[in-house]
């Protein structure tokens, strides 16, 4: 039996944003935050509903090896008997965590070292977000709380990559801590993508820390962290940099390939479904923790506007089952004017036919991208997780990704978990849009690998969803 129930509706004080129009209610027990409370059980609700209602309570270098962490074992080993595997995996976590002046800061992305040239022994910030959960359910807030300051921190920094300079609000991919003999000190050194392969800089990074804030804010009960005047400004310059005007005619964000979990060159340059989603979680979650004074208010405002534009753009465009299937099938081209069908103007030739046997006949997901003549039918695990944890999906559509994954168990899951995106590309087409990366060659790494860390989203997507009571989906993965 899986282990998680479902609980009732939650209690939260509301209050009115007067200056909005109709918005989205971010409940005050959204499943990422709720899943850390005790005890175990889990309230998962993160509804919508049609009101102008806002919640007031707010969603030295050293070897990783070198120092015992001195974290106790976990203490939600007293509600359960804990698996040996369990025992194992917080031995792992305490070994991984990484010091910055006697200060735990984070966790490094990977204990193996063996290939040195590359930057695994840095901390990644998408990286550590699941860890983090992990401190903050075992009630270790400490990692989690100067994890978070010291980002906010690098990102104050003057960003220059080949004598261009980066916007204020980026947040760094990952840091690392280098003694300097001439202080004998340490000190911190971010990569912004200067150091990155393919040169990117991180679109994720700023809303996995936003999220992250929320999450220790709703879970310590503490919002002195996020009130602070830096963490505030820290917020809106991401912020600004996401909701700036430009030339775009679309409420999702623009995002080059490799911006992202998928860092190599995968084809998903444009609107990739993992961006917008989370930026659509991190939207919620930087409306209840900016603070209501002028700057923030002015932030609140916007933030409802892009929510409402973001969230009908995404249901009516990226959506895919199989009555959209068929009407695209059927679509006209060159169509000019309001009226319109095939707004996007999407060849129906190009419709790959893998999709007509993965689509079942009761689910549907998420697709990878829509831009102009163009539409990545690929599924993306990461996007459509968080598409449902932060009810980006409705109610309706969030069922229905969950009948996909549990039609297409083996395809998507298999015997070796779980699969951060299918099809994988092939042949010719393989080598046009990766660029021959011979490390994202068919059902490897980014291209169709197997990513156990998605694990954690499915299950919670999987208890948003209530799956644990009526399918074998979280059955399967709990």
């Amino acid at each position: 039996m899986c282990p998680l129930r479902i609980n009732g509706s939650p209690n939260g004080n509301v209050k009115t944003l007067e200056s909005a129009g109709t918005i989205f209610e971010a409940e005050d027990s959204d499943i990422l935050l709720r899943i850390m409370e005790r005890p175990r059980a889990i309230n998962v609700s993160f509804e919508e509903r049609p009101s102008n209602e806002l919640l007031s309570n707010h969603f030295e270098c050293l070897s990783p090896h070198g120092r015992r962490s001195g974290f106790n074992s976990p203490r939600s080993y007293t509600s359960f008997e804990a698996h040996a595997m369990v025992g194992e995996a917080w031995e792992n976590m305490k070994r991984s965590i990484f010091y910055y002046r006697r200060q735990p800061v984070g966790t490094v992305a990977a204990m193996d070292h063996s290939v040195e040239e590359l930057n695994y022994d840095q901390v990644f910030v998408r990286d550590f977000v699941p860890s983090a959960l992990a401190f903050l359910m075992n009630g270790e807030e400490e990692v989690v709380k100067n994890f978070l300051l010291k980002t906010l921190h690098l990102q104050s920094w003057e960003k220059m990559i080949d004598q261009f300079k980066l916007g204020e609000g980026v947040m760094p991919a990952s840091f690392k801590v280098i003694h300097n003999p001439v202080r004998n000190r340490e000190i911190l050194i971010a990569d912004f993508g200067e150091s990155a392969i393919g040169r990117v800089a991180p679109v994720d990074s700023g809303f996995w820390w936003i999220i992250l804030l929320r999450a220790y804010t709703r879970h310590t009960g503490d919002s002195s962290l996020a009130e602070m005047p830096e963490c505030q400004r820290g917020m809106r310059l991401i912020l600004t940099l996401c909701l700036s005007e430009a030339f775009d005619t679309f409420p999702t964000l623009l995002c080059a390939d490799g911006c992202c979990m998928i860092d190599r060159r995968m084809g998903v340059y444009g609107y990739p479904i993992e961006i917008q989603a989370l930026f659509f979680m991190a939207l919620r979650c930087a409306l209840l923790l900016l603070k209501q004074d002028q700057e923030g208010k002015e932030f609140i405002e916007r933030i409802v506007k892009r929510l409402h534009a973001l969230s009908f753009h995404m249901r009516n465009y990226f959506w895919l089952d199989l009555k959209q299937l068929n009407d695209i099938y059927r679509y006209k081209t060159e169509e000019y004017s309001h009226t319109a069908v095939n707004k996007f103007n999407v060849m129906p030739d190009s419709l790959p036919d893998w999709v007509f046997d993965f689509m079942p006949t009761r689910g549907g997901y998420f697709i990878g991208n829509v831009s102009p003549a163009r539409m990545d039918f690929r599924w993306f695990c990461l996007g459509n997780c968080v598409a449902i944890l932060s009810s980006l999906a409705t109610p309706e559509q969030a069922s229905a990704i969950m009948d996909l994954i549990e039609s297409r168990w083996d395809e998507l899951v298999g015997e070796m978990p779980l699969k951060i995106c299918y099809p994988a590309l092939e042949s010719h087409e393989w080598r046009i849009v990766t660029g021959c990366d011979p490390k994202n060659t068919r059902w490897s790494y980014h291209n169709g690998g197997s990513w156990p860390v998605l694990l954690w989203l499915l299950t919670a997507a999987c208890i948003k969803t209530g799956a644990p009571t009526n399918c074998e989906t979280c059955h399967r993965t709990c």
